[in-house]
């Protein structure tokens, strides 16, 4: 029996209804249908009854219900106990290595003797770490919220256009995005919230990978530009690019993303030491 089948018939248990709790779930509709059913094979048993106008449990699934609940609470007692003393931080390639310095700091001096392991994931698989528990918490970007999370804003940086050094914009003061529309816009990977989150648009080129690679890229192509968070700019060592204020300005805001069960101490606290 999957421990997966068991979260999600007690995620359906709750909503008593498989569209709201495959939102909560992050995943597509049929995959829940097809884990209960599968769940029921396996079980012998008819646990919803299903009809278009409303699911209920059935009395064989109001008696499953209590001990999948209980089979759960044990499996995360064991991830507890099993990463005690282990900070495990959702992040990206290249991102907040400033802020995750000064952040694991100010939480050692509240609680010193931890671990820290950073999982170096995309923007979603950082969301859904955290949902799943294979992460304390994750540092990200443009995200306002995300089901079954909370969303912690702890900071807000400025945006900056990053051009080569041999762009004809590269010495002005301030830039706007319509005075580099004539070149293509390179988007580190996973930095499309990002973009959307600050408002700016362009005409898009072929993937980029890392914001580092794409300073690179940016630096050998007189009319390319990219657009990188203060954070990142304040990491770029290469003489080959320029990173220019934008007009009007642009900022986007970051987040500490947690468990919704996190006490409220202790999200505080993670907002005071990752936030500005």
């Amino acid at each position: 029996m999957e421990l997966r089948a068991l979260r999600y018939f007690v995620t359906v248990a709750d909503e008593l209804h498989f569209g709201r709790a495959a939102e909560r779930l992050h995943i597509a509709q049929p995959a829940v249908s097809r884990q209960i059913a599968a769940l029921e094979r396996e079980l012998g048993v008819r646990l919803f009854d299903r009809s278009p106008r409303r699911v209920r449990l059935t009395e064989a699934g109001r008696r499953v219900l209590g001990t999948a609940r209980e089979a759960l609470a044990a499996v995360d007692r064991v991830r507890t106990a099993a990463h005690a003393g282990v900070l495990r931080i959702g992040t990206g390639t290249g991102q907040f290595a400033a802020r995750l310095e000064r952040g694991i700091d100010a939480l050692r001096e509240r609680a010193p003797g931890f671990d820290v392991v950073l999982l170096d994931l995309p923007p979603a698989a950082r969301l859904n770490a955290v949902r799943q528990g294979d992460a304390d918490l994750a540092l990200v970007r443009g995200v306002q919220a995300a089901p079954g999370l909370r969303v912690l804003p702890a900071w807000t940086e400025p945006v900056f256009a990053v051009v080569s050094a041999r762009h004809p914009a590269a010495d002005r003061p301030v830039v706007g995005v319509a005075d580099l529309a004539g070149g293509e816009l390179r988007i580190p990977s996973g930095d499309a919230v990002t973009l959307r989150a600050a408002g700016i648009e362009g005409r898009a080129g072929r993937p980029a990978g890392t914001a580092r690679d794409t300073v690179v890229e940016v630096g050998s192509d007189p009319r390319g530009w990219t657009v990188l968070p203060a954070d990142q700019v304040a990491e770029i060592r290469s003489a080959r690019v320029r990173a220019i204020p934008l007009e009007p300005p642009a900022t986007v805001t970051g987040s500490v993303v947690v468990p919704v069960e996190l006490p409220g101490e202790c999200a505080t606290a993670h907002i005071a030491a990752f936030g500005d």
